[in-house]
């Protein structure tokens, strides 16, 4: 049996390519499979009854709540700015477009804290909108849109960075031909560049919901922990694990585990039901 070079003369041995897939297999194991195993196995050790328990106290409603609200808001703002911004992006040559590209990318190269801090330097007590803030009675950090900022600073180049590509790959014929033909600019995005797009923005939408639905580090920063109005799942989490109930911060795990497996299964019903549209519209004009 050869591979995938068997046909420029080159045939990996079999050893070899058993020792890679046992290796890239036992990692996986290790470093994914075997934490989530041990997550589940301490959530339901006490039995259901206590884990249902744990996740019925309004506490932890209250922080599901905030969280599945929080992932509402972002996922769809993130949408509609990512098809804008990877339309001006791939369509249009302007002064600033590298400025824009590295600005997409900064929330990957910007540690989380870092994010949470810059949002605390615009909107705190001593920061440069406190005036106006305190003025009009507006209240951002410690409240629900400090926590709502902060996840879309994080969560907004997943869209971006997943249509850009896909867009340059397919090229704006199609769109040029539907212009052409008299079509108006909203005629030709909903008609041609939207159908084009759809599976590669799906993908990117469910990498947004997951990270929205896990961010830690810049919610940390801005939520001030409020038991009950500020704290979304992985806040909860900590501060049960702090007070020492591991019962309760391992079946509260387990639900945010839940919602991100979900996310997986959608992703892989996407890729096997629409893999072959997404390959290509990736090949079309590659």
């Amino acid at each position: 049996m050869t591979d995938a070079h068997a046909g420029h003369g080159l045939e990996t041995p079999p050893w070899l390519r058993r020792l890679l897939i046992g290796g890239a297999v036992a990692v996986m194991a290790l470093l994914v499979v075997l934490p989530l195993l041990m997550v589940l196995l301490s959530a339901f050790g006490k039995g259901f009854a206590t884990w249902w328990a744990a996740l019925t106290t309004p506490d932890a409603i209250s922080a599901l709540n905030l969280t599945l609200l929080t992932a509402a808001i972002v996922i769809p703002v993130n949408a509609v700015f990512g098809v804008f911004a990877a339309w001006a992006l791939t369509r249009f040559e302007f002064a600033g477009k590298r400025v824009l590209l590295a600005l997409v990318d900064l929330p990957f190269a910007v540690s989380p804290v870092v994010a949470g801090l810059c949002l605390v330097l615009l909107f705190g007590s001593q920061g440069w909108f406190a005036d106006f803030l305190r003025e009009h009675e507006i209240r951002i950090l410690f409240a629900r849109p400090g926590i709502v900022l902060a996840t879309l600073f994080i969560t907004f180049p997943f869209v971006v960075r997943e249509l850009v590509p896909l867009m340059q790959q397919q090229g704006h014929e199609e769109e040029v031909v539907a212009r052409s033909l008299g079509a108006n600019a909203w005629t030709m995005f909903f008609r041609v560049t939207l159908p084009n797009i759809k599976w590669g923005l799906l993908y990117g939408v469910l990498l947004c919901g997951a990270r929205a639905m896990g961010e830690f580090g810049a919610v940390s920063v801005v939520s001030g922990h409020i038991r009950g109005l500020t704290n979304t799942l992985p806040l909860h989490i900590e501060i049960l694990y702090n007070e020492f109930d591991s019962t309760g911060a391992f079946a509260v795990s387990s639900l945010l585990a839940g919602l991100a497996l979900v996310t997986l299964v959608l992703k892989f019903w996407l890729e096997a039901r629409h893999g072959d549209a997404l390959a290509k519209a990736h090949r079309r004009h590659g």
